[in-house]
Parts: C-alpha cells; structure tokens; sequence
C-alpha cells in the first residue's frame, strides 16, 4: 500500500483548521493501515499577522521575547530527533491539548504534557527543545512556504509537482473512515493533478 502520495503540510498549532487536518489525516492513516509520507513545515501565523513590517522576523527575536509559537515550534523541532513516529505522535498530542482540551500550546507544562503522552524521551526533548539554534529552521520553512510556495495560510498542502493547496476543513465534523480516505483520495486528485482548479470556495448563508 505505498501508493500513499508524498506531501509537505504547512501548519501552525494555533491553527483550528490544522486541528482538523491533524485529524482527518490521522483518519485516512487508520483506515489505510499505514503511515502517510508527510513533512510538516512551520508557517507561524504570528509572522503572517505581524504589524512590524517586512523586516521584522518571528524567529530572529531575542531570548525572552513572549511568543506562543516558537517555544511549540522549537517542541517539534525537538521531537524529530527522535524519529518521524515521535514526531507525529508529539504533533497529534499537542494540537490536541491546543483545540481539544483548551490548552495554552505554548506554555512549557502543556509541551511537556504532550512529549510525555507521545512517549518522548524526557532528558533529550527536555534539552533539544530549548536550543535556539532551531529558530533558523522554522524561518527556513517560513521563507520558502511565503516566497516560493505563495502560502498564506494553514493548512496549506503542497505535492512533489509543485501544486499546492490551502484546505479548510470543520473542525467539528471531520470525516473518518472510508469517508476520510474516500475524501483523501479526491482532494489529491485535484489539488495535485488538477492545476486548472484555482479555487473552490463555499458562499456565506
């Protein structure tokens, strides 16, 4: 079953409709009884909303500057050292403690909280978390998810051909099961194989 399509995802914790992908993509893994081939990248939305003006950067601020992104972005960062398996575990506990339980994700006590419930290795995440060194990657992702991708939202999902897509699903009804992979399946065919698609939107009512 390795036909599953290789994809990068766009994302920021603080974001519901990340939530949802979270979810739905943890779905389609479940009902295609394998893992799917995904980078996650950091686009932090604090940059995106920023009133400072071009030349300000999330990422470059100094130590003690009060973020809510960094210190989750930094945590993921953190959690790929030990394997893509942690990562994702890390990832799902974390939004989840952000949108399903009403957690603050960038207080260290809920980072915490979700590297131990993905079963982390406390001594090496409790380090790797803290190293500054990892905010370059984050702007890394940024600079090439905003300039060369033309990603301004969350999430946005992007393919081995360059077709890229923004897709916004409810947070409150996210299809499981073979509707999950069934969806899958067609968003892919679209949003990677269709480039004619420019947009498809749903009116307000």
């Amino acid at each position: 079953m390795s036909d599953a399509p290789a994809m990068e995802i766009y994302y920021d914790f603080a974001c519901p409709y990340v939530y949802a992908a979270t979810t739905w993509v943890h779905n389609v893994e479940e009902a295609r009884g394998e893992s799917l081939s995904i980078r996650w990248r950091a686009f932090p939305l604090e940059q995106v909303n920023s009133g400072e003006g071009p030349e300000w950067k999330l990422w470059e601020q100094p130590e003690g500057y009060r973020s809510r992104g960094l210190p989750a972005f930094l945590a993921a960062s953190a959690a790929r050292d030990q394997g893509d398996e942690a990562a994702w575990r890390f990832h799902r506990a974390l939004i989840k403690a952000k949108h399903g339980a009403g957690k603050d994700h960038g207080k260290r006590e809920t980072i915490e909280g979700a590297a131990r419930e993905a079963g982390l290795d406390m001594g090496l995440f409790e380090t790797a978390s803290r190293d500054r060194s990892r905010l370059a990657g984050i702007g890394e992702d940024y600079e090439e998810g905003r300039g060369t991708m033309g990603v301004f939202g969350t999430p946005t999902f992007v393919f081995p051909n360059g077709q890229a897509a923004y897709l916004k699903l409810d947070p409150t009804a996210v299809p499981s099961g073979q509707e999950a992979l069934d969806f899958f399946d067609r968003f892919v065919e679209v949003a990677r194989d269709r480039p004619f698609v420019m947009e498809i939107k749903r009116p307000s009512r």
